[in-house]
């Protein structure tokens, strides 16, 4: 991103995620922590080409933040969208995902944190890099 250090709020409304330097991915990955660490649970959506990239999006995300894995709501819908758009819900309340053909769509992580407790905490953020939590 050439206009300086992206933030949460500089990425809302962005149809597809900024490509970011390493020393960027790093200052987002510590403003979401912080943004996420008033919230008790999170749904996940991800935006992209394919289900093997939506899936390692996702678990690169459930590693770095420490969250369980989900488990697919229907496994078979994995493997018929292997090389389509698509577009993966995860919800960790009720521990599972599903993933979708979407085209149009453009790539991204989308992160909601919900509270109940203070609904004022809660928000979406995104489109993050889809490997905006890979590992170096």
């Amino acid at each position: 991103m050439t206009s300086g250090f992206p933030t949460l709020s500089s990425l809302r409304g962005l149809r597809t995620a900024p490509a970011l330097e390493a020393a960027e991915r790093a200052l987002l990955r510590q403003e979401l922590q912080t943004a996420m660490g008033r919230c008790a649970w999170f749904t996940i959506g991800v935006m992209a080409p394919s289900a093997a990239a939506a899936l390692d999006g996702l678990r690169q995300c459930e590693a770095a933040l420490g969250w369980p894995a989900l488990d697919p709501q229907d496994p078979a819908a994995v493997e018929q969208q292997a090389t389509t758009a698509v577009f993966l819900k995860g919800n960790q309340r009720n521990g599972r995902f599903l993933i979708r053909c979407e085209a149009g769509l453009g790539e991204g992580i989308l992160i909601t944190g919900h509270q109940s407790d203070d609904p004022q905490q809660e928000d979406t953020w995104g489109p993050l890099p889809l490997d905006l939590f890979a590992t170096p």
